[in-house]
């Protein structure tokens, strides 16, 4: 009886087992496969290193005169390109090298002058057809690929001038609260207030005016007091404690308004870090439109209300100079006259909390305003004494320009600070206005978004200038790079060697999941939106390729032991791949948690090491367990196997 037992025991497990699975997951796989090396494929084509010209600002408009212009002063300098394409908003210039690349920006920025910004550029030659499925290649970061390089410097002296011209109306606020007569308060840069009190001034009135120096301003300045015949003047020095606190603060809020600048303009795994006393220095990796980075991380553009001073416009316009203690500006691009605005500020672009572009009720143009709680009540307050009058929209923005001046003997190019300001809208106030309102007068609608995103991402503190942008090489060397890349590929073909020699077939099959691997992680890091791959992240992709192979060596050792029982080659291997899956999933789980916490609490470089391990978990559970078991399937089902080398 026993001995029948066992005969029908082991006719069951030599009998064939169809290794059944659903023609779905086939197509699954085939689908997936497909995809990979479609999204994959753009990674083959390098970039073209490339210069892009545009507007300084985004109301100048590009046009084929400008695309005549720039083929004229690179064929001038003997300059070769590949190719001159003008786009919507630029125009782009592709080169075969970095060395001809840097030649001509010199050249295309000396003869197209300040109104344009030429900027170094990474064109993508990925073929249309593939652009239009949406697949472009994976960006890679500064540490592998190199990338754009801005050093800005801050102008601390614009800073203490701006806090000091900020005393100087508190000071006249508080004088004539407690009418107090002076003569005059004004700045002398770059640390000193002048305070020049009314000669009919009494003791008590004076005595009153140091009572206000001392509860204002006690630890702010320092004072000196000078008797001029029978007028009374006092010196007011920052404190050196004062002055460093301006200079911190405006290093401070410059570093965190380019912060918010990147992320507007979506720019992944970008630094933006101090660099000594008045530097900052910022990193965009994966950048393709630099031009426009550039404009908007530099640019130190903000926006003052201020009222109209309409009844003496006419005397300014009939003169050409300003009226009394009004200020004349010309009014944009130069389509009206130049209006005459009252010194006080209503509100500034500091008080603005947010700022959204949009179009008004006849398609045009506009940024619409929120202003902080103080800003709103000025606003209100402003707005409702003065219904039935114009108030403008003054548009203020700091540049610098290279100049050739003779320093001992020499010219040399010398960096001129400049400020421009301009009326951008004048309207009547038709009645109170709040928080929240508009500005209008806008020329297109690249420009009201572009204003919209410097108000919404804060306004800088002191002017930045451009110092140094260069583009850059990998962090570690270009032959170091290499290096670590052949080391890669020399350990990839030594795993794949060592699985065909030992697995034989199945070998064969788990190195195919590989490779699928590799290209699905790819075409998936490529299809994410900024996504930006850096050294940290092809450390997460090595870990992916082990762990990939880890999983099919645990398959194939649990059919090993279930050939070792007796089990047919069909149910060992159902069997291995059912009894195996339990333990995989376990070990990639938990190493997906830790990823998941890596990016939670980790930034910058601990991110990128993060994202590229979660996904390569992903992607190495589906090939190493339904993409194998497919090919198994297909190899295997049909055939009637008696043993199995494995």
């Amino acid at each position: 009886m026993s001995t029948l037992i066992n005969t029908l025991a082991e006719n069951r497990n030599n009998r064939k087992i169809p290794l059944e699975f659903p023609w779905w997951k086939h197509g699954l796989v085939a689908l997936v496969l497909v995809l990979g090396v479609l999204y994959a494929l753009p990674n083959l084509f390098p970039d073209d290193p490339a210069l892009q010209v545009t507007g300084a600002t985004a109301a100048i408009s590009i046009n084929d005169d400008l695309h005549q212009q720039v083929e004229t002063l690179l064929r001038q300098n003997r300059l070769s390109f590949k190719a001159i394409e003008q786009q919507d908003r630029s125009i782009l210039v592709r080169f075969k090298g970095t060395e001809t690349q840097l030649k001509a920006k010199a050249a295309l920025q000396r003869g197209l002058g300040d109104e344009f910004l030429v900027a170094l550029n990474l064109a993508p030659t990925t073929p249309a057809w593939l652009r239009v499925l949406g697949a472009h290649p994976l960006n890679l970061g500064l540490d592998l690929r190199g990338g754009v390089h801005f050093l800005l410097e801050v102008d601390m002296e614009q800073a203490s001038a701006d806090r000091l011209e900020s005393y100087a109306d508190e000071l006249r606020t508080q004088f004539r609260q407690a009418k107090i007569r002076y003569r005059s308060i004004k700045v002398e840069l770059p640390e000193r207030l002048l305070v020049n009190l009314n000669e009919s001034i009494n003791e008590e009135k004076q005595e009153e005016a140091r009572s206000v120096l001392r509860e204002q301003f006690f630890n702010t300045f320092a004072v000196e007091e000078k008797q001029r015949a029978s007028q009374l003047q006092w010196i007011l020095s920052l404190t050196e404690a004062k002055r460093k606190e301006i200079q911190e603060y405006a290093l401070a809020q410059n570093l965190t308004t380019l912060r918010n600048r990147v992320n507007e303009l979506g720019v992944a795994e970008a630094t933006v870090q101090r660099q000594g006393a008045n530097r900052i220095v910022v990193e965009l990796p994966g950048v393709q439109d630099t031009a426009t980075a550039k404009r908007v991380l530099g640019r130190t553009a903000s926006l003052e209300f201020r009222l109209q001073d309409w009844k003496n416009q006419t005397t300014a316009d009939n003169i050409g100079r300003p009226v009394g203690t009004s200020e004349l500006y010309p009014f944009k691009a130069d389509l009206r006259e130049p209006v005459l605005l009252k010194r006080k500020v209503i509100a500034t672009g500091n008080q603005v909390i947010d700022a959204q572009a949009s179009y008004d009720e006849n398609g045009r143009p506009q940024v619409n305003i929120t202003l902080d709680g103080k800003g709103g009540k000025q606003m209100h307050r402003v707005t409702r004494d003065h219904v039935g009058e114009p108030m403008a929209v003054l548009f203020v923005e700091h540049k610098s320009r290279w100049v050739e001046k003779k320093q001992d003997g020499v010219v040399k190019l010398v960096r001129e600070p400049t400020v421009e300001k301009y009326v951008i809208n004048v309207a009547t106030i038709q009645s109170a206005l709040g928080a929240r309102f508009r500005i209008t007068g806008l020329d297109s609608p690249q420009e009201s978004s572009e204003l919209a995103l410097l108000l919404r991402a804060g306004a800088l503190a002191a002017p930045l200038y451009f110092v140094e942008e260069r583009t850059i090489g990998p962090s570690l060397g270009q032959e170091n790079i290499d290096a670590g890349f052949r080391s890669i590929m020399l350990g990839f073909m030594l795993v794949i060697g060592f699985m065909f020699a030992y697995y034989r077939m199945f070998g064969l099959i788990a190195n195919l999941a590989l490779l699928s691997n590799l290209v699905i992680l790819i075409a998936l890091m490529s299809l994410i939106p900024g996504a930006t791959l850096t050294l940290p992240g092809m450390a997460g992709i090595v870990l992916t390729v082990g762990m990939a192979v880890d999983a099919n060596v645990l398959i194939y050792a649990r059919i090993r032991e279930e050939l070792a029982k007796g089990l047919g080659p069909h149910a060992a291997i159902e069997s291995g791949y059912e009894r195996a899956f339990v333990t995989i999933w376990d070990a990639n789980f938990t190493t997906l948690i830790v990823a998941v916490i890596l990016f939670a609490v980790g930034n910058g470089p601990v991110k990128g090491f993060a994202v590229t391990l979660s996904f390569g978990i992903l992607t190495s559970l589906f090939t190493a367990i339904i993409g194998t078991r497919s090919l198994v399937s297909l190899i295997f089902s049909k055939r009637n196997l008696q043993t199995l080398k494995i």
